[in-house]
């Protein structure tokens, strides 16, 4: 009962939400494990409307947009290296960064590596155990979005 009342605690804590367009990492933990159909059928549930579709070499990439064009969310599938597979996460403010660094630590995870992606934003990468989680930041002066990606 004890432990059972301890990680209902923790998973409250984890739920905390910035605005009404964000995610909990258990959330987007949740929806690396969704196949693609019952991905789609969760975002048309939660409101989000359809934004792009994209097949590349080897991957499926099926993209919402909220309503309010406040964040956009993304689900990769790879034919051959399911370990690719990912959820992105794409909103506007520092504000709402800064509270998913806040529950990538609290829960547990630590910084591994930092870096810049190919369209040379920086990155950070945490992991706990064998998950992994990437939070790129804009470059600096723009208005390009911030994103979280949650690794299967």
């Amino acid at each position: 009962m004890r432990k059972t009342l301890g990680l209902l605690l923790f998973s409250v804590l984890l739920n905390i939400q910035v605005s009404a367009q964000t995610f909990t990492l258990e959330q987007l933990k949740g929806f690396n494990k969704l196949t693609m159909n019952e991905f789609k059928k969760e975002m048309k549930q939660l409101k989000f409307k359809f934004y792009d579709r994209t097949e590349g070499l080897g991957f499926l990439l099926t993209e919402y947009e909220a309503l309010d064009y406040t964040s956009k969310i993304g689900k990769f599938e790879y034919a051959e290296e399911k370990s690719e597979d990912r959820i992105e996460f794409e909103f506007k403010t520092k504000k709402e960064n800064d509270q998913y660094l806040k529950l990538i630590l609290a829960d547990g995870y630590k910084q591994t590596e930092k870096g810049k992606i190919i369209t040379k934003e920086s990155y950070v990468d945490y992991y706990k155990d064998k998950e992994q989680i990437r939070l790129i930041l804009p470059k600096s002066g723009e208005n390009s979005p911030y994103t979280i990606i949650v690794f299967k």
